[in-house]
This record gives C-alpha cells, sequence and structure tokens, in this order.
C-alpha cells in the first residue's frame, strides 16, 4: 500500500506538505499541490478510512434501517424509490450508505443500537420498520443523528409525504367526478394510515358526503388478497359504493381481480383509486387513478436533513419536512350524474 512517505520521498517534500496537498489545504502553492496529487494519483494512493476516521472522528458512512413484513424488500415498488434518491444524494455528499442487519434470527446478532455503534454510523435514516419495536425506540433515543421516513417521534427530524393534503385531493377529485358514495380501504394502524384516514372522514364530511361505518374497512398495504376479500364485501352490500380508495396501488391489483372475478367493468360498474403514483399502475389497464408520491425528494430530503445534523448539529433545526405529492388522473374513475 503507497504511503504518504512513498509520496514524499518522490516528491522531495515532507510528509505533512504531501498531507496538506492531498486534503486540498490552502497554506501550500498551486503548483507544488498539484505535482503531488498527480504523483499520488500515478502511485495508486488511496487514502485509508479508518485512518481518516481517527483523524475526522468520522466514517462518512450512514446507516439504513429497512425491514418490510412482506419480505418484499429493495424490489419494494414505492421504497425502492425512495432508497434509490436516498443513495443518490447521500453519495453526492461523499457518504455512503450501509443497511443495518435486522436479521432476528441470526446467532447472537446485535440489536440495531449495537450495530450502529459497531459500524461507527455517522448518522441513521429510518425508512420502514416497526417503529414502535424497543430496538427502534433505543435507537432513536441514543445520541446518533437521526432522520425518519413517514413516522413522527419527539424531538426527531421526520420527512413526510402530506397525507392529510394528499387524501384531500383525491377524494375532492373523486367527489367533482360526481361521486358521493365512497369506500375507502386503508391500511394497517400507522401514523401514516392514521393521518389518510382521519383526512378522509374529514374531507367527507367539509363535502357534506356521509360515510357509513361499512364503507370503511381495512386491509394491509400491498396485500392483494386483503384487498380482493374486502373489495367482495363492499360491492355485495346492500347499497355498494361507486368509488373505492385503496391503501395503495399494488393492492388496488386485488380489488381489480375481485372486480373482474364478480363480471364488472372498471370504470363503468365501479371506479378505483390508487394510492403512491408506482411506475406499473401507469402503464397496465385501466391506468389507476392514484397520488404520486414524491419519492426522489423524500430520499434527497432525507439524506440532506441526516448530513446536515451531522455537520452543522449546533445550527440544524429539528423540525418536520413535508414534501408534497400530486394526482395522477387515470381512467379508472368515471363521471357520474
Amino acid at each position: 500500500m503507497v504511503s504518504l512517505k512513498d509520496i514524499s520521498a518522490v516528491c522531495g517534500v515532507s510528509v505533512a506538505t504531501v498531507s496538506k496537498a492531498l486534503n486540498n489545504q490552502n497554506d501550500i502553492g498551486a503548483e507544488t499541490k498539484e505535482r503531488i496529487r498527480q504523483v499520488a494519483k500515478e502511485m495508486g494512493y488511496f487514502p485509508n478510512s479508518a485512518a481518516k476516521a481517527l483523524k475526522t472522528n468520522r466514517t462518512y458512512n450512514l446507516g439504513v434501517l429497512f425491514e418490510m413484513k412482506d419480505q418484499s424488500g429493495l424490489t419494494h415498488d414505492y421504497f425502492a424509490r425512495v432508497l434509490d434518491s436516498l443513495k443518490s444524494a447521500a453519495e453526492e455528499k461523499g457518504y455512503d450508505i450501509t443497511f443495518i442487519n435486522g436479521c432476528r434470527a441470526r446467532p447472537n446478532r446485535m440489536s440495531y443500537l449495537e450495530h450502529c455503534r459497531y459500524r461507527g454510523f455517522d448518522g441513521v435514516v429510518i425508512v420502514c420498520v416497526n417503529f414502535y419495536d424497543l430496538e427502534v425506540l433505543d435507537l432513536v433515543r441514543s445520541d446518533i443523528p437521526i432522520v425518519t421516513i413517514d413516522h413522527l417521534f419527539n424531538n426527531v427530524c421526520a420527512v413526510m409525504s402530506d397525507n392529510v393534503k394528499g387524501m384531500q385531493d383525491l377524494v375532492q377529485h373523486v367527489y367533482n367526478k360526481g361521486h358521493r358514495r365512497i369506500a375507502y380501504i386503508h391500511g394497517r394502524d400507522s401514523s401514516v394510515t392514521q393521518k389518510r384516514l382521519a383526512s378522509f372522514y374529514k374531507t367527507m364530511e367539509e363535502l357534506g358526503a356521509e360515510v357509513p361505518d361499512e364503507y370503511v374497512r381495512m386491509a394491509a398495504y400491498r396485500d392483494t388478497k386483503g384487498a380482493y376479500d374486502e373489495t367482495k364485501k363492499l360491492l355485495n352490500l346492500e347499497n355498494p359504493p361507486t368509488c373505492i380508495l385503496y391503501p395503495d396501488d399494488f393492492a388496488c391489483y386485488g380489488g381489480l381481480n375481485a372486480i373482474n372475478m364478480m363480471g364488472l367493468r372498471v370504470p363503468d360498474d365501479i371506479s378505483v383509486v390508487g394510492y403512491d403514483g408506482i411506475r406499473i399502475a401507469r402503464h397496465l389497464e385501466p391506468k389507476l387513478t392514484t397520488l404520486k408520491q414524491d419519492t426522489k425528494q423524500l430520499g434527497m430530503k432525507a439524506a440532506e436533513k441526516v448530513i446536515s445534523l451531522i455537520e452543522h448539529p449546533k445550527v440544524t433545526l429539528i423540525d418536520q419536512i413535508i414534501v408534497p405529492g400530486q394526482i395522477y388522473e387515470g381512467n379508472s374513475v368515471a363521471r357520474i350524474n
């Protein structure tokens, strides 16, 4: 391995001068600096990350806590795009990302916090996990800079999709199409679900539209079987809805299967609406009307915020960043009288 001492011998300067040149300090001449850097490159010099961490007290490595109950992992249509944006934004700032090991079956596994200490992460972004897990709470309460995506903790920075406005916009859009009997199959309990559900009820009340209890049902996010079953129950009601809102685009396709099985057509017989704006929803027929979340902004803002917490801890506010989405109008909602 090429050392600073090797470079100094070739260039005929001190080790301190080589160090200053490679760290782009201004107290040596530009010509000398350029010559040293060129020699270092030709000799194949790379800085030692462990040595750099000792000197700067940083590893330039961010931990990412990401677990999916359905085991979809990085194939998840929505979160994969959030993570891709997070990775790109972190790399632009000179940081790498490493996933935090969450395999519970692994013998002698470390807790989330222990893993973060072991890896020496400068900060952590929590993207998707059971936020009420005791290990997650231990991590959040630690002195490691933390940013969450789509979940709120006290005294922790969060980057949030505007779930309240997103649901409001969807309900208003469906209402403007003439629908009054609007059902909602929501996801399992979470802060995201709570905001969307409250916004659904509030918007319907403001519009003067009644919401029978049997119109509000639950199926897990991305659960096509659950959405299939709940859709059948809704359509078998004595007074069925004219439009069904789903927890996400992926689950919505379970609803479409139920509708097809019952011999009905979208949007002629029943209208459907998704949420998230995954790519496949814009390419299959019927093209879903959905709320397209800004995954690029979510990932980028999370990376920027956690790096700001690391590099400027005294002036970075602990706050929420709200990222708006926008309606993508497909052809799954009919206009009715």
